[in-house]
């Protein structure tokens, strides 16, 4: 963007292979793309978006699609398959993702990181601070109500970092405690976390469609599980936007509806869904 900010979201052969939908032909990646044409004020931000492909097949359907891609060097490590939470593989790309987001800060970007299971429904840049002495601004599991409480359960799903020395140090830092990840933090950086009315998820879903900027299938462990939450989400946001322009539906009115039961993610960690849910 002209203030040198960017969006930067990664994917790998999973996120862009049908094989991970059990319903449908639509990918993770697809999703993504889809909830910026739904969105209000998102569309004109995908000139925005930087894709970071961990292999080659994510990097061809990245360019397949006319998107912004960036093919990311992975040290000759296999990330193109489905990477569990918390598995050995799943931290090895995460610490790839760290370093890779460091250079960025090095070279003189402000950039939103977004997770490409996040569902982007309205510009989330009205809801961010402007103010130029927040550092990073991070999603949260679960909001406590204190933006500067550190007892935020943080999620690096979603957040905005502004480049500078407190930030590039902290990346820094962060990344040489990928073989002795004691929890340091950094003090000198300023962090505001984001409001989950706004910046929603699966965790704690935001009790508001008048308000909501995105949504993210966090909570949730395997693709197949996201990608069926997250199309029931984007099956619900249409519904609102129909419902919207057909009862000249006011803002500051209450929705008559409720995000739908994430039935995948549920099963995913294998908790027993009962029949009435819809």
């Amino acid at each position: 963007m002209g203030n040198r900010t960017v969006i930067i979201a990664i994917v790998n052969q999973a996120y862009v292979d049908p094989a991970n939908s059990e319903d449908s032909d639509w990918t993770m990646l697809d999703l993504f793309l889809e909830s910026f044409w739904l969105g209000e004020g998102t569309r004109k931000l995908l000139d925005h978006v930087l894709v970071v492909a961990l292999d080659r097949t994510a990097y061809m359907m990245c360019r397949f699609r006319r998107l912004n891609c960036y093919k990311l060097v992975s040290d000759g490590v296999d990330f193109s398959g489905e990477k569990l939470f918390m598995s050995g593989d799943f931290l090895k790309m995460m610490w790839r993702r760290t370093n890779f987001l460091t250079d960025v800060l090095r070279r003189g970007y402000d950039f939103i990181f977004t997770d490409t299971d996040v569902m982007w429904l309205r510009n989330p840049f009205i809801r961010l601070s402007s103010d130029e002495t927040e550092d990073l601004q991070i999603s949260t599991d679960s909001f406590n109500g204190d933006p500067r409480s550190e007892e935020n359960y943080i999620n690096t799903g979603f957040y905005f970092v502004r480049s500078n020395n407190r930030t590039i140090s902290l990346f820094e830092m962060w990344y040489s405690m990928k073989d002795n990840s004691t929890g340091i933090k950094e003090q000198d950086v300023l962090v505001r976390f984001l409001d989950s009315l706004y910046f929603s998820g699966f965790c704690t879903d935001s009790r508001d469609f008048g308000s909501v900027s995105t949504v993210h299938a966090n909570c949730c462990r395997s693709i197949v599980a996201k990608i069926f939450d997250l199309t029931a989400v984007l099956r619900d946001w249409k519904r609102y936007r129909f419902w919207h322009r057909k009862s000249g539906y006011a803002r500051n009115e209450t929705f008559p509806y409720k995000w739908s039961n994430h039935v995948g993610c549920l099963k995913s960690w294998g908790i027993p869904i009962n029949n009435t849910l819809t």
